[in-house]
């Protein structure tokens, strides 16, 4: 969104975004946390410590294997297949055909729509309005809208791995609420020591989450089980943390960074920084490939995307769209050949050929697009945000 990134650059300007210095005054101060939480994650084949009702996952050496090309679940089949644009700065969502590259319907929601997320169960697709302090339902089956539910400061939309929360983000809030996952009532608010809390992933276990804080250069590490912060992980002072992505074999969590340029990679069992991977200004979003072999990065100042190789965790090539632009989120086609990315600041979203790189599309849409939700995907159930399926 232009007025809150323009916003965030005059307050760092004003500040040098002072790491710790930025932390909320809400809940506990970092010094009362550990700055890398102990080792709490156990080998994931290990059944015995999956977080209770989860669904196991189909193989200990790719948590994303039940998201080949293709495999779509039989709760996301009857869906009509669309890609789904939130507006931010329009109050708006447009919903385009895939196949003709045409936008189908168009229709007002709440303000500041900022992603649209698919429910853990696959069978409704939600529209996070920040600050018009709801969401609203979209039925998968037919693309129509429902009536708003609302909901304190919903940046951002995640689930539990066992399906039994959701978790809104409540950025402005300094908060994570657990909310049932249907009817969105609270069940309990977590705090978080920092600002800036924006996004997500799980463990393979499902039983921690490490979130990034995009205004305090740090990340938090969440006990999904317990709902409270197990700890914190900091970056570098003027970090922006972004985007959060597992790696298959669920070893390391993958962290888009929009000031340094690159991806940070954080280790999934000692929460301890392993390394850095530059791949261009303004990294932002993340997406795993349909074969899990590569991981793309949207570089959001430069108009590019870097593919990290998992096996390597080395940038191995970058697509540049044409003239420049602002490749946001989005998500990746449910056959694997089409990389959906809004164009936060051209008001567009582009369809990127995965197997050339090249641009198929720069479709018009809306003012400030930003978390689009490509549907239906491949996967057994939704982590949340615009589609972390597993």
């Amino acid at each position: 969104m232009t007025r809150r990134l323009l916003a965030l650059l005059l307050f760092a300007l004003a500040v040098g975004v002072a790491g710790c210095d930025l932390d909320s005054d809400r809940g506990p101060k970092p010094a009362h946390l550990p700055h890398a939480a102990k080792p709490v994650w156990r080998p994931y084949h290990d059944g015995s410590r999956m977080l209770p009702g989860m669904p196991p996952l189909l193989d200990r050496h790719n948590v994303y294997a039940a998201d080949t090309p293709g495999n779509v679940s039989i709760a996301a089949a009857s869906a009509r297949p669309l890609v789904y644009v939130p507006n931010s700065e329009s109050n708006t969502v447009d919903e385009i055909d895939p196949r003709t590259y045409r936008i189908v319907r168009h229709f007002s929601t709440g303000a500041l729509p900022q992603h649209v997320v698919p429910s853990w169960d696959l069978k409704t697709l939600w529209v996070a309005n920040d600050n018009g302090n709801s969401l609203t339902p979209i039925d998968p089956r037919t693309g129509k809208p429902g009536k708003r539910v609302p909901v304190e400061d919903p940046y951002n939309l995640y689930f539990t791995p066992n399906g039994r929360y959701a978790i809104v983000v409540a950025e402005r809030l300094g908060r994570l609420d657990f909310r049932t996952p249907h009817s969105m009532g609270l069940h309990k608010s977590v705090p978080v020591p920092c600002k800036g809390v924006d996004h997500m992933d799980f463990t393979a276990d499902g039983r921690y989450a490490l979130v990034s804080c995009e205004f305090s250069g740090r990340m938090v590490v969440v006990d999904v089980a317990r709902q409270r912060v197990a700890g914190v992980v900091d970056l570098r002072r003027g970090a922006m943390p972004q985007d959060v992505k597992l790696s298959p074999d669920g070893r390391v969590f993958y962290v888009a960074d929009m000031a340094s340029n690159g991806v940070w990679k954080i280790s999934a069992r000692s929460w301890h920084k392993l390394g850095f991977v530059p791949t261009g200004r303004g990294a932002h979003g993340l997406y795993a490939s349909r074969d899990a072999r590569y991981l793309y990065v949207s570089n959001r100042m430069e108009g590019s995307v870097s593919l990290i190789s998992f096996r390597t965790e080395h940038v191995v090539r970058k697509w540049r769209l044409p003239g420049g632009g602002s490749p946001d989120m989005g998500g990746v086609s449910a056959d694997g050949r089409v990389l959906w990315l809004t164009g936060r600041y051209n008001n567009v979203i582009y369809a990127i050929s995965t197997r050339t790189g090249h641009l198929i599309k720069a479709v018009p849409v809306g003012s400030g697009p930003h978390g689009a939700c490509v549907w239906p995907q491949p996967g057994r159930y939704s982590l949340g945000h615009t589609g972390i399926l597993r």
